[in-house]
């Protein structure tokens, strides 16, 4: 005769292995991601466009949540209701994060108005432009000036050697939109930077 062993898993070791499994996946999911992720947008917890740490945190502490919330709801399967609920809220917190961060910037910037499919600061003038996306470094210490033309207002500076985001360029090629947050906050010539 066989003797076969039963295991009853209490609630407690139930959730606490949903906690360790949803603090595993939260650890993966909040780390800091590759340079090439983050300049192609690959999305996810990690992906906003916006500087800061909101969105990060608010993964986490959506996880935390949603797996607590998911292991109360969850009946015959508390691991997997925990699982479920960790992920629900960290894609949730990290929308909620996202969106204080781009909101965060617009503010920084003073406001925000788009032009072209581009979102600038209300400092700067609205010029015809093409969207572009990279980064670009500064040859030299350049004005950043309010506006596509060496007698608009300098607002600013690129340091000599300096990497900056580059959110357009003006029709005719000859000015750079700066983009800082993902919103454009002035313009350099493009005859003195190249693309990084």
């Amino acid at each position: 005769m066989t003797k076969t062993k039963t295991f009853k898993t209490t609630a407690l070791e139930t959730m606490i292995a949903g906690l360790a499994m949803t603090a595993s996946a939260l650890a993966l999911v909040a780390a800091p991601a590759p340079a090439h992720a983050m300049s192609q947008k690959l999305g996810g917890v990690i992906g906003c466009n916006a500087s800061g740490g909101k969105q990060e945190a608010g993964a986490v502490i959506g996880g935390l949540l949603g797996a607590v919330a998911g292991n109360k709801l969850a009946k015959n399967d508390r691991g997997t209701g925990t699982a479920i609920g960790a992920v629900v809220g960290a894609g949730a917190g990290s929308y909620a994060g996202c969106q204080m961060q781009k909101s965060r910037a617009a503010n920084n910037a003073g406001g925000v108005y788009v032009s072209n499919g581009i979102r600038v600061s209300n400092a700067v003038d609205a010029a015809p432009m093409t969207k572009i996306k990279g980064k670009y470094v500064a040859r030299s210490t350049l004005n950043l000036r309010s506006g596509a033309t060496t007698r608009a207002q300098a607002v600013g500076s690129v340091q000599a050697g300096e990497t900056f985001q580059a959110l357009g360029r003006t029709g005719d090629g000859k000015w750079i939109l700066v983009g800082q947050d993902g919103v454009g906050v002035g313009y350099v010539s493009s005859a003195y930077v190249y693309r990084a």
